[in-house]
């Protein structure tokens, strides 16, 4: 499945510093992918036939949450992540939302940045996946 792949490829870099159950988690497998569809509003990319970038989103209430973002190296710093976080906030605030949030791991830095210039802030709640530290970001919609 390309969603699949797109985790993968995309997370590989940092599959060292996770834990092995963080980065199953984050990567999906054929069943967890299949529940994400179920669960939330899942977008791609695609470039060249292939998946390149793909985010989920979710609204409970006024709150919406992203989760899965991740584009191909190859792809990245071409504009996907800008227009999927786009799409995906859109989706949101059709939705009802008036905020969002998302978490990030701590060696995700670049993402954290990408965040941080998209209008998310560290909210400075910190929550334990697997091991490693999760860090909520948040911001109005």
């Amino acid at each position: 499945m390309g969603i699949l792949a797109c985790l993968a490829a995309a997370f590989a870099p940092y599959r060292e510093r996770y834990t092995a159950e963080a980065y199953r988690d984050t990567v999906l497998t054929a069943d967890t992918v299949a529940e994400r569809l179920r669960e939330m509003c899942v977008w791609v990319a695609v470039a060249e036939e292939t998946i390149a970038g793909t985010i989920g989103c979710r609204a409970s209430g006024a709150e919406g949450h992203l989760r899965g973002m991740a584009v191909l190296p190859e792809w990245q710093g071409r504009g996907l992540a800008v227009a999927l976080l786009q799409m995906a906030e859109g989706e949101l605030r059709r939705s009802g939302c008036r905020r969002v949030t998302l978490d990030t791991t701590e060696p995700l830095e670049r993402a954290a940045r990408f965040y941080e210039r998209h209008g998310y802030a560290a909210s400075g709640r910190v929550a334990d996946f697997f091991g490693m530290r999760l860090v909520e970001y948040g911001k109005g919609l």
